[in-house]
């Protein structure tokens, strides 16, 4: 659901004075409505088309698990931005804009890194174990300190979603860097800024804390939408990865099935096999000893052959010698 804007509220909150005539920039001609007292009056019609866009854009950047980067580092502005980005979990910064912040993540990060590992160490008592009470205190007097300047991009990841800035002339590096890395930046454009270098400019008021109270509003509940609905995406992932484990049991069994089956199969094909082999193996047992005994007795014969020749001559011999007498 986009978020709506209320042209009623942003005239109460004063988003639609500009700054002096003497001090406006002439890409912002469109922007303007009239003068009055020597002071530029911003259309709020142009107002909530650019601010409805934006808010559209911070929605689908949110939806998509991105972050976006809340930056307002003006007096009036940094404990409204401060508020807003911890309330939704974004990284923000209030302090100076460090130089590199996004463009040099690297150095950046490596002096996150270093303040994540001392606050797990003083959290563990490592710090309070090995140093002296003086020694310790300095440790937390530069956990503070780093706190101040890196406190808000501690979670941040090297490259955001998008940035949103509230004043573009006082934060000019972070439209820069962004720009310069290709992050769509939107951001509150007064009368005295360029709109060109912002790629969401929300022509209003950059200056009334009610004004930037206001546009944090929009923008917090713009994110916290975006985060709703990806939230609705991953709940609807984890129900069918668990419908899907739940369905995976009943299938195991079947392939267990299915495996028993096939082994039953193998074994039955295994035992035709043996017989098989075996009755072939008996068939040429008895073949090879009925040829054994067939040559046994045809060797007999051969041996015998002569004997009987010669035991038949002699009886021959004897029935004659007794005929004679």
């Amino acid at each position: 659901m986009a978020t709506t804007v209320d042209i009623k509220q942003l005239l109460e909150a004063g988003a639609h004075f500009g700054h002096k005539t003497e001090r406006w920039h002439p890409k912002m001609a469109p922007y303007i409505h009239s003068k009055r007292g020597g002071t530029h009056i911003i259309d709020l019609a142009q107002t909530v088309s650019g601010l409805e866009e934006a808010l559209n854009f911070l929605t689908k950047t949110a939806a998509a698990g991105k972050q976006v980067l809340l930056v307002g580092t003006k007096r009036q502005a940094q404990a409204i931005v401060k508020q807003a980005a911890e309330e939704v979990g974004m990284p923000y910064v209030t302090e100076r804009w460090l130089g590199g912040m996004l463009t040099n993540w690297n150095t950046i990060g490596g002096r996150v890194k270093h303040l994540k590992d001392l606050e797990a160490r003083l959290a563990s008592g490592e710090l309070a174990n090995k140093y002296n009470k003086l020694e310790v205190q300095r440790f937390q007097e530069e956990i503070a300190h780093m706190n101040v300047m890196y406190g808000g991009v501690k979670d941040m990841n090297s490259r955001p979603g998008a940035v949103f800035v509230v004043d573009v002339l006082s934060d000019a590096n972070a439209v820069r860097e962004a720009k310069r890395l290709g992050i769509p930046v939107v951001a509150l454009v007064d009368t005295n800024a360029d709109p060109s270098q912002v790629t969401y400019p929300i022509p209003s008021n950059d200056d009334a804390i009610k004004t930037i109270q206001l546009m944090l509003d929009y923008v917090k509940s713009a994110i916290q939408t975006g985060q709703a609905s990806a939230q609705k995406v991953a709940d609807k992932l984890d129900k069918t990865d668990k419908a899907d484990k739940a369905d995976a049991p009943s299938e195991f069994a079947k392939s267990e099935e299915l495996a028993k089956i096939d082994k039953a199969d193998v074994v039955a094909a295994a035992t035709d096999e043996a017989t098989a082999k075996t009755l072939k193996a008996d068939a040429e047992t008895q073949k090879t000893e009925k040829t054994e005994k067939i040559e046994k007795t045809k060797a007999t014969e051969k041996v015998e052959g002569p004997e009987k020749i010669e035991k038949v001559d002699r009886v021959e011999e004897v029935e004659k010698v007794e005929e004679a007498n």
